[in-house]
């Protein structure tokens, strides 16, 4: 599907819903496609869980760094 500038402007909501369903959206300005709204990927939770990497990093994870010395000081 393709709309104006305009159309996308008044209609966003209607638009985003298409776009949910799984469609394609181009933005025009004028007779150039400028723009597109398509579906994100679904991606895992993404949420920080915090405490993740508990026991994985080594006690001195924090430790300054011997190579990076000369620009610390």
């Amino acid at each position: 599907m393709e709309v104006t500038v305009q159309e996308a402007k008044t209609h966003l909501s209607r638009l985003l819903r298409r776009v949910e369903a799984g469609e394609t959206v181009i933005i025009r300005r004028g007779p150039v496609r400028v723009a597109m709204l398509s579906p994100a990927p679904v991606v895992g939770d993404v949420r920080t869980i915090w405490g993740n990497l508990a026991g994985r990093l080594g006690e001195d994870f924090d430790a300054p760094l011997e190579d990076f010395a000369g620009y610390t000081d």
